[in-house]
């Protein structure tokens, strides 16, 4: 049986092409399923038109195969809804105060919440 831990270990190794915030912290991952040994992850990109997100889905399946005893991995890509700021972990809030300010990501999450 793989832990769920372990997944999200490692979904934090694997950095968005353009905001170097992890894919779990960043709030990319919307489901973790975990059956045996058999991995599936339900996940989004910042944008549809996102032309790296084809590259993306592949690092995040990459990084689950690497766990040790897993079996099958399945990456779904869900566009819809659209991937919106406040899908960030409190870790991942952290990390883009630190990358682009305090005030900027709260004025961004506020501008988010309005929508």
């Amino acid at each position: 049986m793989v832990e769920k831990e372990k997944v999200i270990d490692a979904l934090k190794t694997v950095y968005d092409i353009e905001i170097p915030v992890n894919v779990y912290d960043l709030g990319l991952i919307r489901e973790i399923k975990i059956n045996g040994d058999d991995v599936y992850v339900k996940m989004t990109w910042t944008s549809p038109m996102c032309p790296y997100g084809s590259l993306l889905t592949k690092m995040v399946e990459d990084a689950l195969k690497k766990i040790e005893g897993v079996g099958n991995v399945e990456v779904e890509v869900e566009l819809d809804p659209p991937w919106n700021p406040k899908e960030l972990t409190e870790d991942g809030k952290k990390q883009m105060e630190m990358l682009y300010g305090k005030e900027t990501v709260e004025k961004w999450l506020k501008d988010a919440a309005s929508q």
